[in-house]
């Protein structure tokens, strides 16, 4: 997809942070934005935004994980604006601490939104897209977590490396399709996901961990107001869907840890010299088999 003008954009997580600047990048850029989101304040202070920067938005309130409520919502925004071919995935939700102090409702409120989420967005809309038979792009924003591990990042790690393999899956199996995919890894970004523990619901807010505390989000907001600014963020996005990359991975700061990682694991990976049957399951086409 080399040029986004015309398209229509569907941003979840588009009322703030991340999807914002998704939304105002692209929106500048010619498409037409559609921005859903939990939060009715967030909507709304999105929309009067947008349009003081010369976007457009229509908006509209969305549980991601209610996947009858998407497939409303994208029935709500394409009798406005038109048959969807651009799909940011990037609504998200975080809360950090030892897996070991973890309760299922931690689990369950993360998995639901940072991966179910994702998969019911894909679901929603690629139907509609391989049936239209329209240059299309899905982006589903995982974070560097699907690569690098932290303490206390135990379960928001778990679903971004989960959206790592599901979006290079489905990149492969659409390959020969009209609808490419790209995965967005950000790293620190100044958003309000400090703020995420304001949209649990109610059933899910037994947690090992914290709740409102005013004083928890005061210092997660310190550790990402230095990051990378949303629309500066998604310029990149927008580079990487005009290129139909695969990754897109806007952080430098990141080569020294990613480069020990892959060495790590190259170091352990057993070597064709030291194992007497490799040329037979090479000679039978293992899965995966490919010599060096």
């Amino acid at each position: 997809m080399t040029d986004v003008k015309g398209k229509v954009a569907f941003i979840t997580g588009g009322g703030s942070g991340v999807g914002l600047g998704q939304a105002e990048v692209f929106g500048k850029a010619g498409a037409k934005i559609a921005i859903a989101d939990i939060r009715d304040d967030h909507l709304a202070d999105a929309v009067k935004s947008l349009a003081e920067k010369g976007v457009d938005a229509m908006s509209v309130k969305l549980d991601i994980t209610d996947r009858d409520a998407y497939a409303r919502a994208a029935d709500e925004v394409e009798a406005k604006l038109g048959p969807v071919q651009l799909l940011f995935n990037t609504a998200g939700v975080s809360i950090f601490g030892p897996l070991q102090n973890a309760t299922i409702e931690d689990w369950q409120w993360q998995m639901d939104v940072n991966v179910y989420g994702v998969i019911n967005g894909v679901m929603t809309f690629l139907p509609r897209m391989l049936e239209r038979g329209d240059d299309c792009h899905i982006v589903n924003t995982a974070s560097m977590s699907a690569f690098v591990s932290l303490p206390g990042t135990g379960i928001y790690c778990t679903g971004k490396m989960a959206i790592r393999g599901y979006s290079e899956c489905l990149s492969m199996d659409l390959k020969d399709t009209k609808v490419k995919v790209s995965m967005l890894c950000p790293g620190a970004v100044d958003s309000n996901i400090h703020e995420a523990v304001k949209t649990r619901p109610a059933h899910l807010q037994n947690t090992g961990y914290y709740g409102e505390d005013p004083n928890v989000m005061a210092h997660l907001k310190k550790v990402i107001e230095h990051g990378m600014k949303p629309a500066r963020l998604a310029e990149y996005v927008l580079k990487g869907v005009e290129k139909d990359d695969l990754y897109i991975l806007p952080y430098p700061e990141f080569r020294k840890t990613l480069e020990d990682i892959h060495a790590k694991v190259m170091a352990a990976l057993a070597k064709p010299e030291d194992d007497p049957e490799y040329e037979q399951r090479m000679a039978r086409g293992v899965p995966g088999g490919q010599k060096d």
